[in-house]
């Protein structure tokens, strides 16, 4: 059984008012390096919408696999972790939205928010 770490890519940028509206690709490239370099313990899922989509290639680098949310970044982030739980897998999600929380503990998942996750990094 792996743990696995959802990482909702916009609600982590988004929690720091750091410019990063002026460039979502680099936001999200520099996230994806931070994972990509922390010490975590977890399988991490980066998952990336809209302008973020084009800092970073989906795809497997390392530890960190990013997928890109085809419709909205929610549905992709729940179906991750339904995907997950359903192998037996153990869920995080790193959000700080409260719908997205509640729709990923019905999945079978439970979840930290994005100061949890950059303190680690």
């Amino acid at each position: 059984m792996a743990h696995v770490l959802v990482v909702d890519g916009a609600n982590v940028v988004g929690s720091r008012p750091d410019g990063w509206w002026k460039d979502r690709p680099g936001a999200a490239r520099r996230l994806h390096e931070r994972l990509l370099v922390a010490d975590l313990s977890y399988d991490v899922v980066l998952v990336l919408e809209g302008a973020a989509k084009g800092g970073v290639a989906a795809g497997r680098d390392g530890h960190v696999r990013t997928v890109h949310s085809r419709g909205s970044g929610d549905d992709e982030i729940v179906a991750q972790a339904a995907t997950a739980t359903a192998r037996g897998d153990r869920v995080t999600v790193v959000t700080a939205d409260r719908m997205l929380q509640a729709r990923v503990t019905a999945a079978g998942g439970s979840s930290l928010g994005p100061s949890w996750l950059l303190d680690q990094l």
